[in-house]
């Protein structure tokens, strides 16, 4: 027998039709973090759907692992994203075929797996960096976008891949994100119609699936499935020795997995990855740098733990684990940032949560960035405070940092993501001694990730006087 159930709080301002699209496209953060005045468990409106947020991470954890299979993947923005993503780790069903496909692809995120694309990272990263020209205002957004990705190009297709398919990918990837947040905002109906927009997202869509296909046949052809005798006696899956594999990208362990994804379901991983490797990589660099750039003391440790382990030359893999107090600025930046601000599930059955009946198929939203702005177990969010996160600070806020979720949807690349944005900014702020603000304060705008409406900096290579 279920403990009976209260009424949930609906949040005000509802509109006729429209529910509280309005607030979600006009303010959604404040919006989105005011729930929490409202209880553990609040009703909004989209269109004419009822959502149904939940504001206490410790409810949010019973989503996630506790209950998980009470709430499957999905709802409005998890079917928007599954039109562009297919059927990619991120929105795949829950059952069979999703872990089947994370059973095989965990190989590719294994520590010591990744480890081996660390050079060919830093030396991208290295190449990029320097070719910036000094004393210009240069759109860090965009920048650290480009960087993520050429970065996880390097990382997935290897060290080959030709230049025009990875200039097209840069290309084409923001575009095609503007347009996937375009469709989880709209009304279904609308993004069905054969409208201009809706017809070049959808061959925007087309033409990167395209150039997945031309990376894949790339990697294949530059590395032929071929095992030899000590490559067969390998378990299945086990990543290839570094040594003979120099060129070889992470895709190479599913090309040569001893059950292949099909063709459908290559091209689907691979767009997944490729989409959070340069969204929310990007973003949360982009907002270190700003915060770096504002706040000086911050700044003069981070360079000072830098020049004392690696100091007169270029970062190296070994490096990483030593750089403890460049990782709590980026894990502050994750926290204060976002980097989602939204997440779906959707409800198999009748449920009580916290006391709040969820009808079955009903929307359940939890956001990352309500959690990591609770003054509960973050306080003064707003501010910039990596020392949160040392040993006798952090265990404080356990359970509400979900930036790469939890339980058995929790985000297979998180190894990865620290490596590649330890590995960005160190090497940037080894090139570039010294950077300045040259726009207003960035506003954070919720899109996909929070990212900075607006944001330039200059680059100099002589630190200050």
């Amino acid at each position: 027998m279920h403990p009976p159930t209260a009424p949930t709080p609906a949040a005000p301002g509802s509109i006729p039709l429209i529910g509280h699209v309005h607030r979600l496209a006009r303010d959604p953060l404040p919006f989105i973090t005011s729930l929490r005045e409202h209880g553990s468990v609040v009703r909004i409106r989209i269109s004419r759907t009822p959502a149904y947020v939940v504001t206490d991470p410790a409810l949010t954890r019973r989503v996630l692992v506790t209950d998980a299979e009470d709430f499957a993947k999905g709802g409005k923005i998890i079917d928007a994203l599954r039109v562009f993503f297919g059927d990619g780790l991120a929105t795949v069903a829950d059952g069979d075929t999703h872990l089947r496909n994370r059973r095989l692809m965990q190989p590719m995120f294994n520590k010591a797996h990744i480890e081996t694309r660390s050079t060919a990272m830093i030396e991208q990263v290295r190449s990029m960096a320097t070719g910036w020209p000094e004393g210009i205002p240069r759109d860090v957004f965009a920048d650290m976008n480009d960087v993520a990705l050429a970065v996880f190009l390097v990382a997935l297709f290897g060290t080959d891949l030709p230049g025009h398919l990875q200039s097209e990918f840069t290309a084409l990837m923001p575009e095609i994100m503007k347009g996937t947040i375009r469709q989880t905002v709209l009304p279904p109906w609308l993004t069905r119609l054969p409208l201009p927009a809706n017809r070049a997202h959808a061959d925007r869509v087309r033409r990167l699936r395209e150039l997945v296909d031309q990376a894949i046949d790339h990697r294949t052809a530059s590395a032929p499935v071929s095992r030899s005798a000590d490559e067969a006696a390998r378990p299945p899956g086990c990543p290839h020795d570094p040594r003979t594999q120099q060129g070889a990208g992470l895709i190479d362990t599913l090309l040569n997995a001893e059950h292949p994804l099909t063709h459908q379901q290559l091209q689907d991983e691979a767009i997944t990855l490729l989409t959070g490797a340069i969204e929310t990589t990007g973003t949360t660099l982009a907002w270190t740098l700003y915060e770096i750039s504002q706040n000086p003391r911050i700044e003069e440790r981070l360079r000072a733990e830098l020049a004392s382990v690696c100091p007169g030359r270029p970062l190296a893999q070994d490096d990483l684990d030593h750089l403890p107090y460049a990782r709590r600025v980026l894990q502050e930046s994750i926290r204060k940032y976002g980097p989602a601000w939204m997440v779906t599930r959707t409800a198999t059955r009748d449920v009580n949560l916290g006391g709040h009946h969820i009808p079955q198929g009903a929307d359940v939203v939890w956001s990352p960035y309500l959690h990591q702005h609770d003054p509960a177990f973050f306080p003064e969010p707003d501010a910039f405070d990596p020392d949160r996160w040392t040993a006798d600070r952090a265990h404080h806020t356990r359970g509400s940092f979900l930036a790469f979720g939890d339980g058995r949807r929790k985000c297979i690349g998180e190894n990865f993501a620290w490596m590649e944005l330890q590995i960005i900014l160190a090497t940037i702020l080894q090139i570039w001694p010294r950077m300045e603000l040259t726009s207003r304060p960035p506003r954070a705008q919720a899109v996909v990730t929070v990212k900075p409406d607006a944001l330039t900096l200059t680059f100099h290579r002589h630190a200050h006087a």
